[in-house]
């Protein structure tokens, strides 16, 4: 068993021996470094690259040595529309974008200059001279649409910090074989990724779905000990009777990307309890780089609903409206992270990229909550997400959250003296009952739909809703 700190991927060579991916075969850090650097030295020098990311072996080569070399990727999902991969390359001109050699748009748009298995280097026909600041090492998606313009700026600190945090409060070590359940391009599976390899882990890739045999039998043929999801997945899983399945190897589950339902998090708790496994709930926003807070697996039984305390090396407070702290237990303030993994801004056109860290380590995340006698927080709700009925404050998420727990399959969106119900279900009557006999709530509307719009990740779209 080996445990080493490491700063970033330029140390992984003391790994060399060891599995780095298995990807139909097994392929060594040794190899995976050599292909690595291989294919950063087919761009040259230090400038912006995009990268069409699967969960493959070219994706997590290229993501390896672009870091490795002081490139600075900007990570998008492979299936992204041509539109929206046009309009961006547009408005960023990256020198190349590395993605399958058989892409349409770009196989007949732009040349390709190196070729690594399934994987291509497309040279952009009139790149962008980028004016990229020293500290900026990647560049992600915001949680909207991967077309967006709009990506979080991130350092090679606010990486390593953030899976160093990681790699310390999961106990990662060199004998751990996580499976990927979520893509690289998104924070949290990126953060599992990074989390792994800096401790000289196995990643198990795979893009097969948790709903396949082939996923399941794969886990158990390559000994998978750890796997991550977001609430979606595990709704999925519970589904799937997960409590029946048999998978020896199987030490850790983690779980973040939005909150899970308090009594779906505390069944997974009993069920890994009994299987000997770790479940462990955690909080976190792309804006810092992944992780924030995180609940061990036996505080989950006294209070599934929490997000714990802050991860190693950061701290998470409570302000009030007027900015400032809350101290007392059971007041709710708007949650402030402060650690080393805090972003260094946004980049919403090509100029942003020269800039500086306008964070400073802070991070206001826009969520409501509350300490409780331990220090753990509580989530109630999104500062967004509040609207005045009637001139009384109303927060949208514990309108849901009441819903939820009468049995109702509904969501809530609104503005200012509205307020809109979303169910899925024939239950119009009794939610109109539950609204003002529980919550004592009126002038409210709820309208009928046939499903929820949803994102990759399992999160509701409530921009889609009307």
């Amino acid at each position: 068993m080996l445990i080493l700190a490491m700063t970033d991927f330029k140390s992984l060579e003391v790994f060399s021996d060891q599995i780095a991916l298995h990807a139909e075969r097994d392929y060594s850090y040794s190899e995976m470094i050599g292909i690595a650097d291989t294919v950063a030295d087919a761009v040259g020098k230090r400038t912006l690259v995009f990268m069409l990311c699967a969960n493959n072996k070219e994706s997590v080569f290229g993501y390896v040595g672009f870091l490795r070399n002081q490139i600075v990727p900007v990570l998008l999902d492979a299936a992204i529309r041509h539109d929206q991969l046009e309009k961006l390359i547009d408005l960023y001109q990256p020198a190349f974008v590395w993605a399958n050699s058989s892409h349409p748009a770009l196989s007949e748009s732009m040349e390709g200059t190196f070729t690594y298995a399934d994987y291509t280097l497309f040279r952009h026909p009139a790149p962008a001279e980028h004016d990229l600041n020293e500290e900026l090492a990647l560049l992600l998606t915001t949680s909207g649409s991967t077309g967006s313009p709009k990506f979080v700026r991130l350092s090679s600190n606010n990486l390593f910090s953030n899976a160093e945090s990681i790699a310390e409060y999961l106990n990662i070590t060199s004998e751990d074989r996580p499976i990927t359940t979520l893509p690289m391009h998104y924070s949290y599976g990126l953060s599992i990724l990074n989390s792994h390899l800096i401790r000289g882990a196995t990643i198990i890739l795979t893009d097969a779905s948790i709903v396949t045999k082939d996923f399941w039998q794969l886990c158990n043929e390559q000994r998978a000990t750890t796997f991550g999801g977001v609430p979606f997945v595990y709704e999925m899983l519970d589904k799937l009777k997960f409590d029946k399945m048999e998978l020896p190897h199987l030490r850790t589950l983690t779980q973040a990307g939005g909150k899970m339902k308090p009594e779906l998090a505390l069944k997974f708790a009993e069920t890994c309890q009994a299987k000997g496994i770790e479940f462990i709930t955690m909080y976190g926003q792309t804006e810092a780089t992944a992780r924030m807070s995180y609940l061990p697996h036996a505080k989950l039984f006294d209070k599934p609903d929490s997000i714990g305390s802050a991860i190693p090396g950061g701290e998470l407070t409570l302000q009030d409206e007027e900015g400032n702290g809350i101290s007392d237990h059971h007041i709710t303030g708007e949650l402030v992270y402060k650690g080393p993994n805090v972003s260094l801004g946004y980049a919403e056109s090509i100029k942003d990229l020269a800039s500086g860290d306008d964070n400073q380590g802070v991070l206001r995340t826009g969520d409501i909550a509350y300490l409780d006698e331990d220090g753990d927080f509580f989530i109630t709700g999104r500062l967004k997400r509040i609207i005045k009925l009637y001139g009384t404050r109303i927060s949208l998420d514990e309108v849901e959250g009441v819903l939820h727990d009468h049995g109702y399959d509904c969501v809530c969106t609104g503005s200012d003296d509205e307020l809109i119900i979303y169910t899925v279900n024939d239950d119009t009557d009794a939610i109109q009952k539950t609204m003002k006999e529980q919550l004592h709530v009126k002038g409210f509307t709820i309208r009928k739909r046939d499903d929820l719009p949803r994102n990759a990740y399992g999160k509701i779209l409530y921009s889609e809703l009307r």
